[in-house]
C-alpha cells in the first residue's frame, strides 16, 4: 500500500472515532437527565432574597426552615417525642415506657427487664436480655413498659442517654 492510502485510512479513521465519541459523550454526561436551570427541580436563587433571608434570621423574623427550640422537661419522667438527654446516677434504673427508644452516649449500662424478654438492639439486630451489656452508641428499642437500663455495677459514674419517648427514672 503506499503511502498516501495509509494517511487517508488513518485521518479517515480518526475522524469516524471523534464523531462516535461527540455522540457517546451527550450519554456519559448524563446530559439528557438534566433539568434546566430555573424549574422547580433546579430552582434559581438570586444572592439579594439570600441575603435578604439571613436578615430576617438575623433580626429575629421567620426563616423558611424554623429553628428548633429545647424542650425542657421534668428530669424523672417524660413522655415527648423529642430527644431529650438524661443523666443516670449509679444506683439509679430508667424504665421505658411502651415504644421508647434509647441511645447510651457516655458510661456502662446494662439491661433491666422484669420478665424473660429483652430488648431490642435494633443496631446490631439482636435481643439483649436482662443483665446484658447495653452497647454505647447503639439505638435500642422497648417494645413494652418495664423495661429498662441501668448503670452497671462497679460503675461510680453515671449514664448519659438519649431517649425518645416515654421514661420514668427510678
Amino acid at each position: 500500500m503506499n503511502r498516501i492510502a495509509k494517511i487517508s485510512g488513518v485521518t479517515l479513521l480518526l475522524g469516524l472515532s471523534v464523531f462516535v465519541g461527540s455522540l457517546l459523550n451527550s450519554s456519559v454526561e448524563g446530559a439528557s437527565a438534566v433539568t434546566q436551570p430555573g424549574t422547580a427541580d433546579d430552582p434559581v436563587v438570586t444572592k439579594s432574597y439570600v441575603d435578604q433571608q439571613i436578615q430576617k434570621v438575623l433580626q429575629g423574623g421567620t426563616s423558611a426552615t424554623p429553628i428548633p427550640t429545647p424542650v425542657v422537661t421534668s428530669p424523672t419522667q417524660s413522655s415527648s417525642n423529642e430527644i431529650v438527654i438524661v443523666d443516670v446516677k449509679p444506683g439509679q434504673t430508667l424504665i421505658a415506657s411502651a415504644g421508647a427508644e434509647f441511645i447510651v452516649r457516655a458510661g456502662k449500662a446494662i439491661i433491666y427487664s422484669n420478665d424473660a424478654n429483652g430488648v431490642a438492639d435494633l443496631t446490631d439486630g439482636k435481643d439483649l436480655t436482662n443483665g446484658q451489656v447495653a452497647p454505647s452508641n447503639h439505638l435500642l428499642s422497648y417494645p413494652r413498659e418495664g423495661r429498662g437500663i441501668a448503670v452497671q455495677n462497679g460503675q461510680t459514674l453515671g449514664l448519659t442517654v438519649m431517649v425518645r419517648g416515654g421514661y420514668t427514672l427510678q
